[in-house]
């Protein structure tokens, strides 16, 4: 104990430097914007590396069972028609949608990190501003609903789960069209909790429930789960449990969806709420 107090006494000087380092740093970054602003775009950059590095080594443990996922997804891919197919390593591929008069651009993107397990899950892709992407784009996986993009550095972006208390879905019942809101219960990484569709809609066990296409993130018809169980809510609407069609613990590869009239749309509903 005597010789580490006296090691502590020999580097006092050192420590209170140390502290008041630390200490400056942290109200220039509580005042001051731009360099607030750096240090998160570097926060990213520096944990988008060392989870891409953890994530190489898990991959590296387990090669056969990703040469076995990556044939399976050639073969997927090569049954795609040529048309439709267009590289997306660094550049979207651009799909118009005639119905809603709309234009959807894509790319693939690969999760180096990932949660279930919180209240406020993350995912993190090994793709940031450099190849396009941007906050408020949605993340599929299979054609089934992930997240939303958070946050961007230059090669790597954060993903709001829809594991996570704070995101909301506008979701519709498929066979009829009534709408509500989607959100996380909390309970479980499988399952998710619809309001506000009416007592008189037909509704059942087993029914698909996708996106309503009422925002400006996710297109319409984008696959969320299916009806597992529902009840009456407030006398007025069901609440609905919802049986996710995305397994977040089995999560590698998602495709990143951008609108590009996604700007026109908020600047446009915006100023109708102005006026309300």
């Amino acid at each position: 104990m005597k010789s580490l107090l006296n090691f502590l006494l020999r580097i006092h000087f050192l420590l209170l430097f140390i502290l008041f380092e630390v200490f400056s740093i942290a109200l220039l970054l509580n005042n001051n914007h731009f360099h607030k602003t750096r240090f998160v775009n570097f926060s990213r950059q520096f944990s988008g590396n060392f989870y891409e590095k953890i994530d190489d080594l898990k991959k590296y443990v387990s090669l056969t069972e990703e040469n076995q996922r990556l044939t399976e997804e050639n073969t997927r891919l090569l049954n795609i028609l040529e048309s439709t197919y267009k590289s997306d390593e660094i550049f979207f591929r651009s799909v118009n949608d005639t119905t809603l008069n709309q234009t959807y651009k894509y790319t693939s993107a690969r999760i180096v990190n990932n949660s279930v397990n919180k209240k406020h899950n993350f995912l993190t892709l090994n793709k940031g501003n450099l190849q396009g992407l941007r906050p408020e784009m949605a993340v599929v996986s299979n054609g089934s609903i992930v997240g939303v993009v958070k946050g961007v550095s230059k090669n790597y972006s954060t993903v709001i789960s829809l594991l996570n208390l704070d995101l909301k879905i506008s979701a519709k019942v498929k066979k009829n069209g009534y709408f509500g809101s989607l959100s996380w219960d909390g309970k479980g990484y499988y399952s998710a909790t619809l309001n506000e569709i009416p007592l008189h809609a037909n509704i059942q066990a087993g029914d698909t429930i996708i996106t309503s296409g009422y925002s400006s993130i996710y297109p319409e018809g984008i696959l969320i789960g299916y009806i597992e169980s529902f009840k009456e809510k407030s006398g007025s609407f069901f609440e609905i449990k919802i049986k996710l069609s995305t397994d977040f613990k089995n999560l590698s590869n998602v495709n990143v969806i951008g609108n590009l009239k996604q700007n026109e749309i908020v600047d446009i509903e915006s100023q109708a709420n102005k006026n309300d």
